[in-house]
């Protein structure tokens, strides 16, 4: 099946773009080609799509339930609480959701965490997107919850195999305060015996830094390098308490930091060192957290936020610009996954957005990428694709309105 978009702005220049299967085949004006599906582009920009790289997809259903709270009571006496009462379909009719936000501000992959991973699977097979999806892993350091957890995650690691080649598979440790030293140790192994990346919150709160100082005298960075944890297939969600040691411990071993700046300041978590990991060399993306600490998914705002908040905070309006921080929210995230996608270009998976250039948010039009990152909102977005095929033409996505209307339902729900 072979896709043609014709006479659409690449980089400033009309071109056509053929997708072959899942794949840009070829790039280049009036291309002599013939495919199944022709769109025109014109009026057009293509842009490669974003990479979510830390979500907690089926929160969607829990936006606004619990705001305005500090993060550990927000977490042990609301979430928690209200996640035990959740099953797998539950997970699938949220995780639907969150496809369906994300495909709409232009998102085609997001690296997961949560529970009940059979319903978020099936929800990111039916709505086309690609994911990296781990299974949440909390122990409290009780042997028999690490053994079932262990069990778990093994289990899971081969039912995955069944789901497309979309969606992949990684480790989900919750944080250094769920998970014990023995799991955590596991988890490594496990990962690297199978090629798996690790999913992990780290340094989010001042009290998980002063929790991990008075049980080990080490801060969280330290501790996990002491442990043999760290390593290129880490994947660290905010990491916003730490030294210039730990800094320089995490770009020594190659991990890969997630900045989460909406969820960091919703719930005053702290201040992202972006200067300080730059200069050391540290691999950054970003991510929006889940909509309960959010309260969306929309990398359009994460961009732009990141961008304002580096600039604040190092009081220096060169920090972070937006160049930049587009690479942090598409090509950055697909190479710490390890995908071949976060640029427009021959031979590269076929992920990519198309950016109606007649937005009132687009003009005049001085820089496209400054546009995206400060002024863009998702309406600029027309239409979607991911692995060669379209998910959203002419900003609307199939079956969107039942998506929305089996969610609003959970209002009632989740208070019964």
């Amino acid at each position: 099946m072979g896709l043609l978009i014709r006479n659409v702005q690449l980089d400033g220049d009309t071109t056509d773009v053929l997708i072959e299967g899942n794949r840009f085949k070829a790039i280049g004006c009036n291309l002599e080609a013939s495919a199944e599906q022709v769109v025109e582009g014109q009026g057009m920009a293509i842009l490669p799509t974003f990479v979510n790289m830390h979500t907690h997809a089926a929160m969607t259903l829990m936006r606004g339930y619990a705001d305005d709270l500090d993060l550990h009571d927000w977490l042990e006496n609301h979430i928690w609480p209200l996640e035990a009462k959740l099953g797998e379909e539950d997970i699938y009719h949220g995780t639907r959701l969150a496809c369906l936000e994300m495909i709409k501000s232009g998102t085609t992959c997001f690296n997961d965490m949560y529970w009940h991973f059979h319903g978020t699977a099936r929800a990111v097979e039916e709505m086309g997107l690609r994911a990296v999806l781990s299974s949440v892993f909390i122990d409290f350091s009780d042997a028999s919850k690490a053994a079932e957890q262990r069990e778990l995650t093994e289990r899971l690691f081969g039912e995955a195999k069944q789901y497309s080649d979309r969606i992949g598979f990684a480790l989900g440790p919750h944080a250094i305060y769920t998970v014990s030293k023995q799991s955590l140790k596991w988890a490594h192994q496990f990962a690297g015996e199978n090629q798996l990346p690790v999913h992990i919150h780290l340094s989010e709160t001042q009290k998980e830094v002063d929790d991990c100082l008075a049980l080990y005298g080490l801060r969280p960075v330290q501790w996990l390098e002491k442990i043999g944890f760290l390593g290129s297939n880490v994947l660290a969600a905010h990491v916003v308490h730490v030294t210039d040691e730990e800094i320089g411990i995490l770009a020594r071993n190659n991990v890969n930091v997630v900045h989460n700046p909406v969820s960091n300041m919703k719930l005053a978590a702290g201040r992202f060192p972006f200067r300080k990991m730059q200069a050391k060399g540290v691999a950054m993306s970003l991510g929006t957290d889940g909509c309960s600490s959010n309260n969306n998914l929309d990398m359009m705002e994460e961009m732009k936020i990141a961008a304002l908040q580096a600039k604040l905070l190092h009081d220096d309006p060169t920090v972070l610009p937006a160049r930049a921080a587009f690479e942090m929210a598409t090509v950055n995230g697909a190479t710490a996954l390890g995908l071949d996608c976060g640029k427009i270009a021959e031979g590269k998976l076929a992920d990519c957005m198309l950016v109606d250039l007649s937005n009132h948010r687009l003009a005049p039009g001085y820089r496209l990428i400054d546009d995206i990152v400060y002024s863009a909102d998702r309406s600029c977005v027309d239409t979607v694709i991911c692995d060669g095929r379209i998910l959203m033409q002419d900003g609307h996505v199939d079956g969107e309105e039942a998506i929305v209307a089996e969610a609003r339902k959970y209002t009632r729900a989740i208070h019964e």
